[in-house]
């Protein structure tokens, strides 16, 4: 069992950044697979990247490449979502997931646990 929840969203003014924190308590968290979400305002939950929990390696989805940048602390059971070079289409409520699959996770459905998620409003 793992619990998640998300904190470090707000308001920023377009080309500014913000950095989500995501606390996990659970005693396997290292062994989970950890993936940021987003959802806009009559939208579908969208990927947004990945961080493997062995490897440490990351994948992202295209509109936050080289903006982006997810990291992880497993002593501390955290994970981070670093959001440089913001823009007004990136606000949403992001959420960060656990998988306890290996690998590169993408798809929303193979995550197993959800954060409340935490609201990002870029302004331009």
């Amino acid at each position: 069992q793992v619990q998640l929840v998300e904190s470090g969203g707000g308001l920023v003014q377009a080309g500014g950044s913000l950095r989500l924190s995501c606390a996990a308590s659970g005693r396997t968290f290292s062994k989970y697979a950890m993936g940021w979400f987003r959802q806009a305002p009559g939208k579908e939950r969208e990927f947004v990247g990945v961080i493997t929990w062995n490897t440490g390696r990351t994948a992202y989805a295209d509109p936050v490449k080289g903006r982006f940048t997810i990291s992880r602390d497993n002593a501390k059971n955290m994970v981070y979502l670093q959001m440089n070079s913001l823009k007004p289409e990136d606000t949403a409520v992001y959420y960060c997931a656990a998988s306890s699959k290996p690998g590169v996770i993408l798809t929303r459905l193979e995550y197993n646990y959800w954060g409340q998620g935490t609201q990002v409003t870029v302004s331009s």
